[in-house]
C-alpha cells in the first residue's frame, strides 16, 4: 500500500504590512508598522489552524 500522500494549503488571499515613516523635531525618524486585516475566508483558515488572524500587532522605532 503506498504512503498517503502529505496534506497541501495553498492561501490565495494575501496580507499586507503597512509602513508609515515621519521625521520627528529631534531629527529621529519614527517607523510605525501595521498588517492589514485578513480577509474572511484567511481568517477562517487561521482559526483553523489554531493561529492569530492579527499576528504581530503594531512596531514602532525609532532610529
Amino acid at each position: 500500500m503506498a504512503p498517503a500522500a502529505p496534506a497541501r494549503v495553498v492561501v490565495t488571499a494575501i496580507k499586507q504590512q503597512v509602513t508609515a515613516t515621519f521625521k520627528q523635531r529631534d531629527g529621529h525618524t519614527l517607523h510605525v508598522r501595521k498588517a492589514t486585516v485578513a480577509e474572511p475566508k484567511l481568517q477562517e483558515l487561521y482559526a483553523i489552524l489554531g493561529l492569530s488572524p492579527s499576528p504581530g500587532g503594531i512596531l514602532k522605532s525609532v532610529i
